[in-house]
């Protein structure tokens, strides 16, 4: 089976978020298990030629490398009009103007390529918006007639909409512009070249794969995603255990595994000095890393933060974003000084010092199409507190006491009350030393290694083959 993965984003050459964490682990699981597998992304003026050893193929305007530590081959299109700026989609928090224009054409280029190049993939991957006009491409014009095609998405929230007049830049004309094509209220969206062309969709988790075929989750496609049901799937991420390790980390105070569970709290220790909170090793400690905005159910959490404080816990965030945020918890460390820990912006060796020296991780979101911090808290014995929705539904069991089952604190209303009556059950179970050190080692020994996701992906791509349209 071969398999062309295209992404705007690739983990370690270009990363804004999560994307390409997975464009940077999934196709190198896949690989291993015996599969030819290529990627393709935009090469980005920020991204090393020398470091990661860029060459260019002769008589074309694409450069090719190997992703680290694999034998993936990666192609890099490039432009300079279009991908040598400073950031990937926008600057100074503005998106670039012409971004349809700059991802149309890495769309056709790549098909370009790939049809030059001889290498008629069985199946064409496409992530996100940015790559979504890739599919149609490969269907009408390129006439890639054994291609299968699955169209990933990781967030509903981004669906690249542009003005319409921006249709002239697809390479499609105005036949395209229809409600069942890629028009969008009145606009152009590319994701939804994707949604209507791929032969199969997947999203991140089982559970957003449901969620985005209601009204409060789909965006305004709803409707669309319900009509091909039949063809969405939800496979969860994995997450990378040579990354995210407490017993190789080189960024925490003290190394730790499930043998020697006891030297985490070395780690609490220097957490807490370091963000000059109480040393107190009998009070539970919750951890936050996250994008400060709504999305993430920091209004809940402002709303709920003055009666958190008055609980017998500890609190420290990290994390950047909405300006009102980052006034809310410069406040309460004033006001609260030896219990909160503030550090507005992002630092990953904190980051890791915070997942091994929380004894609880807080994800409280609206929604989250898969979500890694609670995978990552489980490695690192640190119990997550979440709300019930996307990947944190699949992933967290929530705790009962009597029965002696579950692996976190779930709440399902999106409310403040229902964020503190989670933070009160995991404070009253963390008082049980004998059952929260079992629950501590339990999750320990849990696998969600991106092994697991790529085998569920094959299988996907099996089935993207024996259906295609």
């Amino acid at each position: 089976m071969k398999i062309l993965y295209a992404s705007s984003e690739v983990v370690p050459f270009a990363k804004t978020g999560g994307l390409a964490d997975v464009a940077g682990a999934l196709p190198k699981e896949i690989e291993k298990l015996g599969y030819d597998i290529r990627i393709i992304m935009p090469k980005y003026s920020t991204i090393d030629e020398k470091k990661f050893g860029l060459k260019k193929i002769e008589g074309v305007d694409i450069y090719e490398a190997q992703l680290p530590n694999s034998k993936v081959i990666v192609y890099f299109v490039a432009n300079d009009k279009y991908f040598n700026r400073p950031g990937l989609y926008q600057e100074n928090g503005e998106d670039y103007p012409d971004n349809c224009e700059r991802f149309s054409f890495f769309c056709k280029a790549a098909a370009e390529f790939i049809k030059q190049l001889g290498w008629e993939p069985d199946v064409l991957h496409c992530n996100d918006w940015q790559t979504a006009l890739l599919i149609p491409y490969f269907k009408l014009k390129y006439n890639f007639t054994k291609t299968a095609s699955l169209y990933s998405i990781h967030n509903m929230g981004y669906l690249g909409v542009f003005p319409k007049e921006q249709i002239a830049v697809t390479g499609f004309g105005w036949e395209m512009f229809t409600s069942d094509k890629l028009e969008f209220w009145d606009q152009l969206s590319l994701a939804k070249a994707g949604l209507v062309f791929s032969d199969m969709i997947n999203t991140v988790s089982p559970t957003y794969a449901k969620e985005i075929q209601t009204p409060e989750f789909g965006c305004g496609l709803d409707g669309l995603l319900r009509s091909r049901k039949d063809r969405v799937f939800g496979i969860l991420n994995g997450i990378d255990y040579e990354a995210w390790n407490p017993e190789t980390d080189p960024y925490i105070a003290k190394k730790y595994g499930i043998k020697t569970i006891s030297l985490k709290y070395e780690n609490k220790k220097a957490l807490q000095k370091q963000n000059k909170i109480s040393v107190k090793p009998g009070t539970p400690l919750i951890g936050i890393i996250s994008r400060l905005a709504d999305q993430k159910g920091f209004d809940i959490l402002g709303e709920a933060l003055d009666k958190i404080m008055r609980l017998n816990c500890q609190l420290v965030i990290l994390g950047t974003g909405d300006a009102k945020y980052h006034e809310l918890f410069q406040k309460a460390k004033k006001k609260h000084p030896s219990k909160i820990g503030i550090n507005l912006g992002f630092d990953a060796a904190l980051a890791e010092l915070i997942y091994a020296g929380s004894d609880m991780f807080l994800m409280p979101s609206r929604y989250e199409p898969c979500g890694l911090g609670q995978l990552i808290s489980f490695k690192y014995g640190t119990v997550p507190i979440v709300r019930k929705t996307g990947g944190l539904a699949d992933t967290v069991n929530d705790f009962d006491l009597k029965m002696s089952k579950g692996d976190g604190f779930v709440f399902e209303s999106y409310t403040s009350k229902a964020l503190i009556d989670a933070i009160k059950r995991a404070i009253e179970a963390y008082k049980n030393k004998k059952e929260w050190m079992m629950m501590v080692g339990k999750i320990m020994c849990y696998d969600y290694s991106w092994e697991v996701s790529a085998r569920k992906y094959i299988d996907l791509y099996q089935k993207t083959i024996d259906n295609r349209l």
